[in-house]
């Protein structure tokens, strides 16, 4: 808001708030940050576009807004790797989560994705700080894993890589998966959560 957020806000304002980022998600989802507009923006929050600018002052606001909130869901489900847990399940319990987070956040999953395509502008900071601390911390786990020889010894970064691709793939490829595999309306994650066990488990096995 343009007050600066000083009082607090009414019922009102923290809903339209919430519909302006809800609608921003979609848009951006679909059209990334250049093919969006706040018309679109207002359009699909149901306000008009000065209403809108008395909460963001600006598109590159509310796209802030959205992948400040979107760096801490992100990271979590590899902040919940144990480094005391089995190894091997603590891998697959990654991979899985990693998945559920393809299947119930398809939206911000491409948000993710389209920032990155555009060279990260707005989260290179996050990016090569919070992001890449966790995962060097988290591949430092996995080589120790390795060294034990409790888990195949693969390349700990690439294999989160991959684990991103394969999981990831299923939000922002949706319509393509879905009409590949047909037919319409069939349900890909199941299957591919027995895939992944599959490849994953063979992959880690020493």
């Amino acid at each position: 808001m343009q007050d600066g957020g000083a009082r607090p806000r009414t019922r009102i304002q923290r809903r339209n708030t919430g519909a302006i980022l809800d609608a921003a998600l979609e848009v951006f989802s679909a059209q990334g940050f250049r093919g969006a507009t706040l018309d679109q923006i207002a359009e699909v929050a149901g306000l008009s576009k000065p209403n809108l600018l008395y909460y963001f002052a600006s598109k590159e606001a509310i796209h802030v807004e959205l992948l400040s909130g979107l760096m801490d869901t992100w990271l979590d489900p590899l902040r919940e790797m144990d480094p005391e847990g089995e190894p091997e399940a603590e891998i697959m319990a990654y991979v899985r989560r990693k998945l559920q987070m393809a299947r119930d956040y398809p939206r911000e999953s491409r948000l993710f994705a389209n920032e990155i395509l555009q060279g990260a502008p707005r989260m290179r900071a996050a990016i090569e700080g919070e992001l890449k601390d966790l995962v060097d911390e988290k591949a430092a786990v996995i080589r120790g894993w390795q060294q034990a020889g409790k888990i195949a010894g693969v390349h700990p970064h690439h294999l989160i890589f991959s684990i991103w691709a394969l999981t990831q793939h299923y939000a922002d490829f949706d319509m393509q998966v879905r009409a590949v595999l047909g037919p319409e309306g069939e349900d890909p994650f199941p299957e591919a959560g027995k895939f992944l066990d599959t490849l994953f488990g063979r992959l880690l096995a020493p």
